[in-house]
């Protein structure tokens, strides 16, 4: 419920974006479909440089961390999400 929650409340704003068509959350699962089908090896890539370890496909970017993850971990997370759906060289 604690990872939902947390979610629920940093990962849904990011349909902001203009990148962004939808987002979703179910139970510890979240998800940011873009419009474009995402480069794999520029987002990768910047995903490790930004510390995180976030493995999207086509037009998702997910992420399903585990039970043991503290809220800053989440936040981290969300953080890379965010700074790689501003940067056009992520997306084909």
């Amino acid at each position: 419920t604690r990872i939902e929650q947390q979610l629920q409340t940093t990962l849904l704003p990011l349909s902001s974006f203009e990148q962004v068509k939808a987002t979703r959350v179910l139970g510890t699962i979240g998800v940011v479909e873009t419009h474009r089908s995402v480069n794999v090896a520029n987002i990768q890539k910047r995903f490790v440089e930004l510390g995180v370890w976030i493995r999207p496909f086509g037009k998702l970017i997910y992420i399903m961390p585990p039970l043991v993850i503290t809220n800053q971990e989440i936040e981290s997370l969300v953080d890379a999400i965010a700074t790689v759906l501003s940067e056009p060289d992520c997306f084909n």
